[in-house]
């Protein structure tokens, strides 16, 4: 059963390629409303759980709960179903480059008319280009865009079906330090705009600074530490101090 604040539940999750343990009796909890931030070293196993969260990777055990739900074991329908209710945000923006930016966003609606429940299309497009500052690119195609407004119109996908969960995935790489301000603050007038949960993977700090209400360092394959940006960079463990250099 749902506990309708805790929308991602992570108990004792373990995946391994071959005598490498990437995630090792992993723990996680995703609670509503919040932006947790998740920040390892390159290869930590960051991405590999992004994919055991929407079941494009099987885990090996533990439990991994969405929105009430076990992956393990769910059928492509059920998956596919869940999916529309988690967002992500892909590194790469991840746009459709023969597509203008209407049809990148029309996309994911006419695959899932039934998320509509009666509204206009054109509508659903124009009120998410106005939530990211886009709406005069609506019939500009990817390549007609700067990187920030790419990265921008990706998050108009993203929210375009109005998930209760976003994962963003490095939403500032890439970026110059102008744009990616700008791309932070986007993110947190979304968390208050449509009252989403988000887990976000970062390797900028002063993006997780100003972005997390809670963060998590994955090290070793554990939740290593756990608590608000300051609380972390205030603990003098080596490990963790490491993050904060």
């Amino acid at each position: 059963m749902e506990d309708n604040n805790r929308l991602i539940q992570i108990r004792d999750l373990c995946k391994a390629f071959g005598e490498n343990k990437v995630l090792d009796h992993f723990n996680l909890d995703l609670h509503a409303g919040e932006n947790l931030v998740l920040v390892g070293k390159s290869g930590s196993g960051k991405s590999v759980l992004l994919k055991c969260m929407v079941g494009l990777m099987e885990y090996d055990s533990g439990s991994l709960q969405v929105l009430g739900q076990e992956i393990r074991g769910m059928g492509q329908y059920e998956l596919d179903k869940l999916r529309t209710d988690i967002g992500f945000l892909f590194q790469g923006s991840a746009l459709y480059d023969s597509m203008t930016v209407r049809e990148n966003l029309s996309f994911p609606l006419r695959r899932h008319p039934e998320k509509i429940a009666g509204a206009s299309e054109d509508d659903l497009i124009q009120e998410a280009l106005e939530n990211v500052g886009l709406a005069h690119a609506i019939d500009l195609l990817p390549e007609e865009l700067s990187g920030g407004m790419q990265r921008r119109i990706a998050l108009a996908r993203t929210i375009i079906l109005k998930p209760r969960i976003i994962l963003y995935d490095e939403p500032t790489s890439g970026l110059d330090p102008i744009t990616a301000k700008e791309i932070i603050h986007l993110i947190l007038e979304i968390q208050q705009l449509y009252h989403t949960a988000a887990l976000i993977i970062t390797h900028d700090m002063d993006c997780a600074r100003v972005i997390s209400n809670r963060m998590i360092i994955l090290l070793n394959g554990t939740n290593y530490a756990e608590g608000t940006f300051q609380e972390l960079q205030t603990n003098q463990d080596p490990q963790v101090r490491a993050f904060f250099k």
